[in-house]
Order: C-alpha cells, then structure tokens, then sequence
C-alpha cells in the first residue's frame, strides 16, 4: 500500500530534532523525499545515514534568505521539485515583556518566525507552481491565540504566523497552493529549556519534564509529542486534505478548551471558588435543587 505521500517532495526546516525530526521520520515513512533544514550539522548528518536514499540535509539559517534558497535548490537537485514546505524551525525567543522590552531580541524573534516561514513561501512557490500546486504548512503555537502561553515577543509573532498563512492561502490559491499553520500546544521538546537560556544539552533534558508535567494539566492525559504535531503536518502535507486552506489546526491536548475547572471536575469552577463554595458544596446544592425538582 502507497504511503500518503509517495511521490512527494518535502522540505522540513527544524528538520534535525523536536517536531521537526518528527515529521521528517513520518514524512519518509509515508513515501516522501525530504530536505532536513536545520543548523545541527551533526544530527543532520546522522539523519542522512538513517535514510540515504531519501532524506538530504541542508544547513540554514531561515533568517539569511540565502540559505533559504540553497534548501529550496537542494530539494529541487535532488529530488526533482518540491510539493510541501514546512516551515517549523523556530525557538522560544526573548523572554522580556513589554516594560522591559528588548528590542534587538524582539527583531530576532520575528526575524527568526515570523521572517523565516516568508521567506521559505517565497522560494518555495515557483517550484511548487512548476508542479502544479503543494501545501505549506507553518508552525504557529497555541501562544498566539490566548494569554499566558508563551512570552511578549514569541506570542506576538505566532500570531502574525497564523494570519500570515491565511493572507498567504487567499494569494497563492490561484496557483493550487494551500496555506496551513498547526498551532502546538504544550509538546515535550527542547524549545522551553531553549526559551531559558539554558545550553542545548540541558534544554534537550528539559522536554523530559515537560513530558512528566503534561499528562496532569491539560484534559487529554498524554503528553504532546513531536509525533503529535507531525501527524497534523501530514495530514495538511498529504491529499486528504485537498479542500483545507487558510487555517490553522489546534494540537493541544484540549489545554486551550478552558480554565482547570471546565474539565476537571475535581477543581470547579472558578466563579463558585471566588464565592467561596467548594466543589463538595456546589454538587450538594446540585442535588438539592435535582430533589427539589423532583418532588
């Protein structure tokens, strides 16, 4: 049985670990050709030697547009075109708020997510246009949808992500090209440790607690994993979803569905906690009132 993606020709930025290392590995499992783009020289060299024949690596910095190109070049030299972008490399970015703003960490973190997935569409769309269309897909995060997710700078700019990929779908449609962004949620990886400061090694340890903590706050009780994000890029990677554009897919356990007390019914909700009326108290006064009905 063909794989989901026979034939296709995939370029993954962030490709040599988290989600991006995921969806490499789903990505070549489901019959596509892809070009890891990161600026892990060694994992990407390892990912070659996993899959020779199907995976190339390409070091890029998505901020330089000339690294950008070459990546695009790669899979067109090697694989003969391109079909799916992925623009999935990103970091946690400058953890200041607004009255302690850092205004060069600001521009790298826009530089860097916000800069990056347009310039990767840029180069990306006349080869996909020589193929007679493909789908691009952008990692925003459940950061630019609420409050409290992520930093000033990170959350501003996954925002800009989500209605940058649904400007980008109302343009490119004439040309069959669809335009997607998966908004993550809490995901075992290193960006948190990344987000911190802290070296590569001890921020690629972090994404074990971040996989211990994620069962218990969130109402699907698993932890996010790369796989988890992977799966939505192939969905919006692969023909199944031919009529889905200009959107943006929510993989977060459910943590964005409400406070604590919309789905835990240990903790109740938030309003009756402000009255001081416990959980206990408020399912007594539900039965009284069922009682009382009855009667």
């Amino acid at each position: 049985m063909a794989g989901r993606l026979e034939g296709k020709v995939a370029l993954i930025t962030g490709g040599a670990s988290g989600i991006g290392l995921g969806a490499v590995e789903l990505f070549v499992a489901e019959g596509a050709s892809v070009v890891a783009a990161d600026l892990q020289d060694e994992k990407g060299a390892m990912l070659e030697k996993r899959f020779p024949d199907r995976v190339r690596y390409a070091r890029c910095d998505v901020t330089q547009e000339a690294d950008i190109a070459k990546a695009v070049k790669l899979a067109a030299d090697s694989f003969g075109g391109l079909d799916v972008l992925f623009n999935n490399a990103g970091h946690g970015g400058v953890p200041t708020g607004v009255a302690d703003m850092d205004a060069e960490g600001w521009d790298a973190t826009f530089a860097l997510l916000v800069k990056g997935p347009a310039l990767g569409m840029k180069h990306a769309v006349p080869l996909m246009v020589a193929r007679g269309g493909g789908s691009i897909i952008n990692t925003a995060s459940i950061a630019g949808l609420q409050a409290g997710f992520g930093p000033l700078a990170y959350s501003a700019a996954k925002c800009a992500v989500i209605h940058l990929s649904r400007c980008a779908a109302a343009e490119l449609s004439p040309q069959k090209i669809r335009v997607n962004a998966i908004c993550p949620g809490l995901i075992a990886t290193s960006i948190f440790g990344a987000s911190l400061g802290l070296p590569r090694e001890v921020a690629d340890q972090m994404a074990a607690r971040v996989e211990e903590i994620g069962p218990k706050i969130q109402p699907i009780p698993k932890a996010g994993m790369p796989e988890d994000i992977a799966r939505a890029a192939l969905y919006l990677a692969c023909d199944d979803s031919l009529f889905v554009t200009g959107t943006h897919m929510v993989v977060d356990g459910g943590i964005t569905i409400g406070g604590r007390g919309s789905w835990d019914p240990t903790v109740g909700s938030p309003i009756l906690q402000a009255l001081g009326i416990s959980p206990e108290q408020a399912e007594q006064m539900r039965a009284a009132m069922a009682a009382q009905r009855a009667s």
